[in-house]
């Protein structure tokens, strides 16, 4: 018998630190639903905000919402990874059933992603650049 192969909807928290790095916190997003054999079919930032509470010593976070298609036994493994994750502050994961497919697809926004990451590593790079070095200190 087959595992049967569900829509679910995941809402991943990311810290503020690992935002920095934000294409390799979305390509690590991607990394987890791909070893839980997930077809990622949408993807966007939800939200950016300060915590109600703290977690893990931080105070703000960035939501980043997906759908996707797996077998139901998966769900366990995605969760789990992001359990053991470094970078993901928590996951919820939920069945996305109810959705249409138009309903799914029209919260895909991978460009956006995208151009976000770019935007943060420019400045990151800007401010990097702008950091002046230390000067060597002389050994009299």
């Amino acid at each position: 018998m087959s595992d049967r192969i569900s829509v679910y909807e995941a809402m991943f928290l990311i810290n503020q630190s690992e935002a920095a790095d934000f294409n390799g916190a979305i390509a690590h997003i991607e990394e987890i639903l791909h070893r839980g054999h997930a077809e990622l079919v949408s993807m966007r930032k939800w939200d950016e905000r300060r915590l109600a509470f703290e977690i893990d010593k931080q105070r703000r976070g960035v939501y980043i919402l997906t759908y996707f298609r797996a077998p139901t036994k998966s769900i366990a493994h995605i969760e789990r990874d992001c359990n053991l994750s470094e970078r993901i502050m928590r996951v919820l994961i939920l069945s996305a059933e109810h959705l249409t497919d138009e309903e799914i697809a029209s919260q895909n926004d991978r460009e956006g992603l995208k151009m976000e990451a770019r935007l943060r590593a420019e400045r990151a790079a800007d401010a990097a650049s702008r950091t002046p070095e230390p000067e060597p200190v002389d050994a009299e």
